[in-house]
């Protein structure tokens, strides 16, 4: 079997090329723009992937058609997980017109060359649980929830989801939708919450942990780790149905504040924070997201690794590889 992993040298995506490397005998074609967030091919150098003749790399911006070069080296591929995105909110809200660029024109390109491809049997398309907008106290999303992006980034990612799912009914393309949410992991880039902790506690600085308006309520989220999320989408590819949509979800919620005194705990240092107003502070941020993974779970996934033993894994790491939080 051959699969395409778009975005492969970023985060998310190295991650599944160690996942599938490690469980599977496919080989693997990765596309990727080598953009800042991908760090050049370091990502895949330092899990020992480069030099693997099993895998194939192919630089190409999807915005552009991709080259009928690559195109002939690569329309054999049975399967395509479609990672590649501009995902930061705040760089969103600066150039909303490079995110249209890179998350909807990007998927449509690569939407037309998956058409092409006649022995594919599966379109993973990755999208976020950002384009439900915030969620409520004990509100969490289910797939087929109506939409209420709330910045750039989410609207986005919901154009491009929407593209896949036209495809997928117009044009027979097999596949399904994957949303996900706050996914950590070793090698993220220290922008994210998690790094930007460690790195913030590892100096003594301060972290502003984003609240609510009276600031005595942090945000929360559901953190997951990126090797879960590879071996859900691995799961997937042999258990979707045509055209559905799945969340993956960590198995319990966590407020920042929490999760970052956690950190804290675990380097055992002490940890200097203030709570600000989240929407004041972050325009187009939202306090609390939420999805429920009943479906998934209901087909028989079952995540490999606890949120507890992850954060303890990628903070020990981290400590022994501090290069990354540069």
């Amino acid at each position: 079997m051959k699969i395409m992993i778009t975005g492969g040298c970023g985060f998310v995506g190295h991650h599944v090329v160690e996942h599938l490397l490690k469980n599977t005998n496919w080989d693997i074609y990765v596309i990727d723009k080598l953009s800042y967030s991908s760090y050049g091919y370091n990502r895949i150098r330092d899990i020992k992937a480069f030099d693997n003749k099993r895998i194939r790399f192919f630089s190409n911006d999807l915005v552009n058609p991709i080259s009928e070069g690559i195109f002939k080296e690569t329309s054999d591929v049975n399967y395509i997980i479609h990672l590649a995105a501009e995902t930061h909110v705040d760089r969103s809200i600066i150039d909303p017109m490079q995110f249209v660029y890179a998350n909807v024109v990007g998927t449509c390109n690569l939407l037309n060359f998956a058409r092409q491809c006649k022995d594919l049997t599966s379109f993973c398309m990755f999208s976020t649980d950002e384009v439900f907008g915030p969620a409520s106290r004990n509100k969490a999303f289910k797939e087929n929830d109506g939409y209420n992006c709330t910045n750039p980034y989410a609207a986005s990612k919901a154009g491009a989801e929407q593209l896949a799912l036209s495809y997928m009914n117009t044009y027979d393309l097999p596949g399904f939708v994957v949303h996900c949410m706050n996914i950590f992991g070793e090698r993220q880039h220290s922008e994210k919450f998690i790094p930007m902790c460690i790195k913030k506690i590892l100096s003594s600085e301060e972290i502003s942990i984003h609240g609510d308006k009276t600031k005595t309520r942090s945000g929360s989220r559901f953190y997951i780790h990126a090797r879960n999320v590879a071996d859900a989408i691995l799961f997937l590819l042999s258990h979707f149905k045509q055209r559905e949509i799945y969340n993956v979800v960590g198995e319990k919620e966590i407020s920042n504040l929490d999760l970052a005194i956690m950190v804290a705990s675990i380097i055992k240092k002490k940890i200097y924070y203030k709570i600000v107003d989240f929407h004041s502070s972050r325009p187009g941020h939202d306090l609390r997201y939420a999805l429920d993974g009943s479906k998934l779970k209901e087909l028989g996934w079952v995540p490999p690794i606890s949120f507890d033993q992850s954060i303890v894994k990628v903070i020990d790491w981290t400590l022994k590889n501090p290069r990354w939080l540069n």
